[in-house]
């Protein structure tokens, strides 16, 4: 089933709680990151150039999610940075990690020269090796890097 990938401009919060709470059960923390920072208002998505996307089920549920934001470890406001991707279990090699990629890819043409992302686990440097970023040298807060300008 192929989910349909949606900005979001509005408190995601509650749409987040099952992707939050699998993403706990797997060890991830950028889902909490996510929703913490946006509850604070550190980081909402709403500067120019940042947009957020979730994925859902044609029923509404959320299965991922990814975003685009100013690299704050940058010191050039044309650097993004791709953050958090996180796709639940169950939709995982769908193409749901794919498109959510590629959405935040072609947002961020126009406003960014490349986009950093730091990716560890070997699924997701794959998919994102897949989409066209590749390793960065000497990056200490990015692990990959993509020309998008």
């Amino acid at each position: 089933m192929r989910a349909v990938v949606e900005r979001v401009t509005e408190t995601p919060t509650e749409r987040l709680a099952a992707l939050l709470a699998e993403s706990e059960r797997q060890g991830f923390a950028c889902v909490r990151r996510l929703v913490e920072e946006w509850s604070s208002g550190v980081n909402r998505f709403d500067r120019p150039g940042e947009a957020l996307y979730v994925a859902t089920t044609p029923g509404g549920d959320v299965v991922g999610v990814c975003g685009l934001s100013v690299d704050p470890y940058a010191e050039d406001p044309r650097v993004g940075r791709l953050r958090p991707l996180y796709v639940r279990v169950a939709s995982r090699r769908s193409g749901t990690g794919e498109q959510l990629v590629a959405d935040v890819v072609a947002a961020a043409r126009g406003w960014f020269d490349r986009l950093h992302l730091r990716v560890a686990d070997p699924t997701a440097v794959r998919l994102c090796e897949r989409m066209g970023f590749r390793p960065a040298s000497g990056g200490r807060d990015h692990t990959h890097v993509l020309p998008v300008g």
